[in-house]
């Protein structure tokens, strides 16, 4: 098999050098949850978080009594970069113009990445190991507005999720939620007609906070189910994410990669494309990243359920 190592100074490959950081600038841009929870240092081999899970109790004492003693409690997270990668080909008519290859992998990459590592966060299954932190455990508050009873409706699923993760030890600092939410967001209406949130409505579309808290918005986030899954609300300070050096792209013209599998007879085979042969060449974009968080009571799930 050819060499897979040609990179960015490879003659003929017309890749502008800032792409590498315009892609890992543009990839926080389109995640909710890198713009949401708190970036730390993450070397490779990964970091252990410690938390303060109790602190020591004070008490009132009668004039010469003893004073009361006590200690604080420790605890710890874990957190490691696990790789996220994507490979796309492209056919050589890219080569041609060093624009239109430097567009399309803006375009494409970095939404890619910022999907998949969104999803995997609010999801419960498909952690890439056992240190990456998920919330797809959080309990589940519903914000879909009774039919009749117009207490029941989504601003007091707002308020609810509010009050939970405070009864959590939180306090609710921002709000990821889908484009589902958006729209069941502007649908709300007050016992009048008018808009609940009518600032959005008047400013357009967006609905930049809800409650003072800021919102941010990814496909990562929406699940189907009964009931779908439409947004997450948290204490993000509580969150923590970090890489261990960014995005890290590398284009080859020569290399060979195995696209899924192919039926040939009665067998299922690699569905091998051989770049060279075909007048191809491919970029790989790559990045080491990991995700924790302090405490799941700090986070609630949102679901579009009728609220009871």
């Amino acid at each position: 098999m050819a060499g897979i190592d040609v990179n960015r100074t490879t003659s003929g490959v017309q890749l502008p050098a800032e792409i590498s950081n315009e892609i890992w600038s543009n990839m926080q841009e389109a995640s909710a949850v890198q713009q949401l929870a708190t970036q730390i240092a993450l070397p490779g081999p990964g970091v252990t978080i410690p938390i303060v899970t109790g602190d020591p109790a004070a008490d009132w004492v009668a004039e010469t009594d003893e004073k009361p003693v006590s200690r604080p409690t420790f605890g710890s997270k874990d957190i490691t970069p696990y790789t996220l990668a994507v490979i796309v080909p492209f056919s050589n008519q890219f080569r041609r113009d060093a624009a239109a290859l430097y567009n399309e992998c803006v375009r494409r990459l970095p939404g890619v990445l910022a999907k998949k590592f969104d999803s995997t966060v609010f999801a419960s299954t498909g952690a890439p190991g056992s240190n990456f932190g998920q919330l797809g455990g959080a309990s589940a508050v519903a914000l879909g507005p009774h039919a009749t009873d117009v207490k029941k409706n989504t601003y007091a699923g707002l308020v609810q999720a509010y009050t939970e993760i405070a009864n959590g030890g939180g306090t609710l600092d921002g709000w990821a939620l889908s484009s589902q939410a958006k729209g069941l967001l502007l649908g709300q209406v007050d016992t009048t007609g008018r808009p609940l949130l009518l600032e959005s409505i008047q400013a357009g579309s967006s609905v930049p906070t809800i409650l003072g808290e800021p919102v941010y918005y990814t496909q990562g986030v929406q699940a189907a189910g009964t009931p779908n899954t439409i947004g997450f609300a948290g204490d993000w300070d509580s969150a923590f994410w970090g890489s261990v050096e960014g995005v890290s792209i590398s284009i080859s013209d020569q290399a060979s990669i195995t696209d899924g599998t192919i039926t040939v007879g009665e067998d299922e085979v690699p569905n091998i494309i051989n770049l060279w042969q075909r007048n191809m060449f491919a970029v790989r974009a790559e990045i080491e990243i990991g995700f924790q968080y302090r405490d799941i009571a700090r986070f609630r799930k949102l679901t579009d359920a009728t609220r009871a």
